[in-house]
Formats: structure tokens, C-alpha cells, sequence
């Protein structure tokens, strides 16, 4: 019989492998979700009529959820009008905000960041977020991208030292977000969908570049805490980033959005959890009245299950490929699920 003529985005293969699948529902432990949205950043201006607290509360908490910490690019006034919309739940709810990078260049530049950041732990926040806008499209006032080791950053990580506010850096998008998006391209159809998402510019740093800043920033600043998000920034290869775990021990990764990559290497992330397990925080992206999808990353972390899919949609959103789980040990899953984050006070 001759085969029919498919495009790729027609293409919905059906594996026909049999094998054993564990079921899980709930985590094993309690769980805090280190990487999660209640704000403008991933909802837009108008988040606060987006979804109602307290049913958001309890939809995390029937999710096997304990607490979780809200990642959000604000400060000043719109911190709060956040922390307004999240009251009177800051007991499950941590929040991390910001400051505005963009006033790099103005005079009292670093009396503006030690007031801000003081206020803000004032207010109650526990940490610092920053996004991948600050080296890909924020730029100072010659026109030039600003650098994650910008000498003129400097101030910041060094109140947070002071201050005790843990920086959450989301520094990097997948690899392949920073290559020629052709049929060599592994989220091809990923970034054919969303053509805004490649980095392949010229002008924009480069993937190398970003990790040599990364690396930099965290080797500069011995004293502050970094949770590099998404794996590290790079969980396509595990090696480079246990080498900076091993070197740097006051960095930290959580693994929002990356259990497409840990998972379809599980001999490799197993023994990188194992290794890392004081250093690794759970997290997935999460954002509030958005749906979203525990089961995955318990399934992957606590089961040997082979063959399943990280997503619920038809085609994997993040890569298409299934994944393994890795079948941590109980003392390394509580780790991960939640006294690491508990260690750094989250």
C-alpha cells in the first residue's frame, strides 16, 4: 500500500509500545512550587481580574501543593496592588518582585535600588526575579544590550546579599531558541507557531554568551543566592550545569518548564538529581486562573515509568518526544519537593 502524503503539522503518531505506567495523581510529599504567576508578567495589566485568590489557593492546594512562590516584575506601587490581590493568603503565597533595570543610567541609580529592594523585604518579599528581558531586550542609553555582569548591576546583587532576598534569574530560553529555525531545529514547530520566540537575531547576544555572563555574575557575587530558573538555564546539558553547581555553591536551579529535557535523559538526571539533590527546587510555570498540569512531574520524578508524555496536548508543546521517570529516593524527593526551598527560608 502506498503511504499517504502527511505534512509535519498533520502528523499525530500513536505509539503502539506496551508497557507498565504507575499512576499518580499526588505527590508523595508536600509540595512547594518555587517557580509560579499571579501577576502581570505572564497575565497581562489586567491580572487582577483574571482569576479570584481564593479559589486559586485552593485549586494549588487540592493539587497536592503547599505553598508557592509568586514571580513577578514588579515593584513600588504595582507590588502593591499585587500583594493587595493576593491578601490575605501571604502564608501559601511568597512573593518575589523587582526593580526597574531600565533606569541604569540615571543618577542615583543605586540609592533607587537599596531603597526599593528595602521597601520591598519591608512589605514582606522574600526574594528577586528578573527575566530574560534584561540581556535580550532592555538596553542602556547608548543603545547597547545590558549584560548579566554589567558592573552597573553590581549594586543589586550585593543588597540582595545584604538584604537576604534570594534572585530567581530567568536568564535563557532552550537552546535551540538561539539557532537558524530550519529543518535542523529540534522546537521547530514550537517557533514556527511563535516566531517571536527565536533568538537567532544579529545584534542579540548569544546563547555562549548569556552562559558566560551567567557564570560570571554568580562567580562575581559569592555572597548572593542565585536559583538559576529552568534548569540552569541549560538542562540540555546536564554536565555543564552540575560543573557550575559543583563550582558555585551559592547557585541554585529549579526546574520549571524543563521536565521535556530532564526527562528524555533520565539516566543523566538521575544521577544529576542524586549529585545536586541540596541544590534542585521544584517548580513548573504555573500561573493563576491558567490551566495547569502536576501530574507530569510528579509521574517523572517518583516512578520509573517509560515512554509517557510530559504534556496534555496532542502534539508536545516543548519538544516532540516522551519522557522516563527517575525514580528518586524518598530522602532526595523531599529535597526537591520541599526542604530545599524551605532551607532558603521560601
Amino acid at each position: 500500500m502506498t503511504a499517504k502524503s502527511v505534512s509535519l503539522n498533520e502528523y499525530r503518531p500513536r505509539s503502539e509500545l506496551v508497557v507498565e505506567r504507575k499512576a499518580v495523581t499526588k505527590p508523595k510529599f508536600p509540595v512547594i512550587d518555587m517557580h509560579t504567576h499571579f501577576g502581570p508578567l505572564v497575565l497581562g495589566e489586567n491580572y487582577t481580574e483574571r482569576y479570584d485568590t481564593a479559589r486559586e489557593v485552593e485549586r494549588f492546594r487540592a493539587a497536592g501543593i503547599k505553598r508557592v512562590v509568586n514571580l513577578e516584575l514588579v515593584w513600588g506601587a504595582e507590588l502593591d496592588r499585587l500583594l493587595e490581590k493576593i491578601h490575605p493568603y501571604g502564608d501559601f503565597i511568597t512573593t518575589f518582585s523587582s526593580v526597574d533595570v531600565s533606569r541604569l543610567d540615571e543618577p542615583g541609580f543605586e540609592t533607587y535600588v537599596l531603597r526599593t529592594l528595602t521597601e520591598a523585604k519591608g512589605k514582606g518579599v522574600r526574594g528577586l526575579k528578573f527575566w530574560k528581558d534584561l540581556s535580550l531586550a532592555t538596553r542602556d542609553e547608548i543603545g547597547k544590550y545590558i549584560a548579566l555582569d554589567d558592573p552597573r548591576l553590581q549594586v543589586i546583587w550585593a543588597a540582595a546579599a545584604e538584604l537576604g532576598l534570594v534572585v530567581l534569574h530567568h536568564v535563557a530560553d532552550p537552546v535551540a531558541f538561539f539557532k537558524p529555525v530550519d529543518q535542523y531545529n529540534e522546537r521547530y514547530e514550537e517557533l514556527s507557531k511563535v516566531p517571536d520566540w527565536s533568538f537567532c537575531r544579529p545584534g542579540l547576544y548569544s546563547f555562549e554568551q548569556l552562559m558566560e555572563q551567567q557564570e560570571a555574575m554568580i562567580r562575581d557575587n559569592p555572597g548572593t543566592t542565585f536559583i538559576i530558573a529552568h534548569g540552569g538555564s541549560y538542562s540540555e546539558n546536564l554536565g555543564c550545569v552540575s560543573r557550575w553547581l559543583d563550582e558555585y555553591p551559592n547557585m541554585y536551579i529549579d526546574i520549571a518548564a524543563r521536565i521535556n529535557e530532564f526527562g528524555r535523559q533520565p539516566y543523566t538526571a538521575r544521577r544529576f538529581f542524586e549529585r545536586h539533590q541540596d541544590r534542585i527546587l521544584f517548580g513548573t510555570d504555573a500561573a493563576a486562573g491558567c490551566a495547569f498540569n502536576y501530574q507530569p512531574y510528579f509521574e517523572f520524578l517518583e516512578t520509573w515509568n517509560e515512554s509517557f508524555p510530559y504534556s496534555s496536548g496532542e502534539i508536545p508543546g516543548q519538544g516532540r518526544w516522551r519522557i522516563y521517570g527517575i525514580g528518586l529516593d524518598d530522602s532526595v524527593l523531599e529535597k526537591v519537593y520541599y526542604k530545599n526551598a524551605e532551607r532558603l527560608g521560601l
